[in-house]
């Protein structure tokens, strides 16, 4: 089968909207949208509109003010999640290289028995070693250009990873007691840091290509904690766990231990307000707001 379906004008697109039912009272602001925003891309926004999927007919007095306000949503959720992770991975970076340095030395990440040995360990550093090479960041052209050293010392090197680098170098830094050290700065267990970190880097790729967060289901969830800490075991949700509720509750709980007076949580509380979002399609259980990481008063 080929595909047939002409390409639509704006008009054309604004008309077909208007006959499955949408309520479109600015035309004009209607048509800039589109202009800008992909017809396509905004169809995952008015699908939960629909009252009829294989017609596309739309519930009665659906708006394309209602449609825009839910991406508009999704963009600044987006944004606000990539705040925390920014926040989680640069924390992570400095306690990795804080933990192997001092126990290992500046140049740890040369020590090749130090890493899983099915781990493709010569590849990783190669890759580090292009990076740096190609790096205009000033420290590490000053690094370069100034030591003998096949790689600078860690605590430089982990400024210039990526966060899919970091990820895998700390799972696969072999001995457990250095990856626990990291993960009890945060109260959690290595395996579900490492886990967590994973999760976190699809999330972040989402983010940063623009891709739909809000209703998402996620196909690398992370591994959710057993006995401790309490507040987070308390916090997550088992039966919606491809959903964003145990992400962003996750990201709260380490916020709490990275930045004790952030204001991440009340952020996110008033964003849903604000676009009288029903958080039902992230995952979020009935009773979110009286469980323990969202309002640790009740703790």
């Amino acid at each position: 089968m080929r595909f047939a379906k002409p390409a639509l004008t704006l008009d054309e697109q604004l008309d077909r909207l208007i006959e499955r039912g949408m309520v479109i009272d600015d035309r004009d602001a209607a048509r800039y949208y589109l202009a800008h925003l992909n017809y396509y891309r905004l169809g995952a926004y008015w699908l939960p509109f629909e009252a009829e999927h294989a017609s596309h007919q739309f519930s009665p007095g659906t708006t394309f003010e209602a449609v825009l306000s839910l991406y508009v949503f999704d963009r600044e959720l987006r944004l606000l999640v990539l705040d925390a992770i920014e926040r989680i991975e640069v924390s992570v970076r400095t306690r990795w290289a804080y933990t192997m340095a001092h126990r290992y030395g500046p140049h740890c990440h040369l020590q090749r028995e130090l890493f899983k040995p099915e781990w493709r360990y010569d590849e990783h550093v190669a890759r580090l070693r292009a990076d740096v090479a190609a790096s205009q960041e000033t420290f590490i052209r000053h690094l370069r250009e100034t030591y003998d050293e096949a790689l600078p010392p860690i605590w430089a090197l982990v400024e210039i990873m990526s966060f899919g680098q970091l990820s895998k170098w700390f799972s696969n830094t072999l001995r457990r007691r250095d990856r626990n050290e990291v993960a009890l700065e945060y109260g959690i267990d290595e395996v579900n840091l490492t886990s967590f970190l994973h999760h976190l880097t699809t999330v972040r790729n989402l983010c940063a290509h623009h891709s739909r967060l809000w209703n998402r289901e996620f196909t690398f969830t992370f591994r959710l904690p057993a006995g401790r800490p309490v507040e987070l075991v308390r916090s997550v949700e088992g039966r919606t766990e491809r959903k964003l509720y145990n992400t962003v509750t996750a990201l709260a709980y380490m916020l709490d231990r990275v930045s004790p007076r952030h204001h991440w949580r009340d952020r996110l509380v008033a964003l849903l307000e604000q676009h009288r979002i029903d958080p039902t399609a992230m995952g979020f259980p009935p009773d979110w707001r009286d469980r323990p990481v969202w309002f640790p008063a009740k703790r």
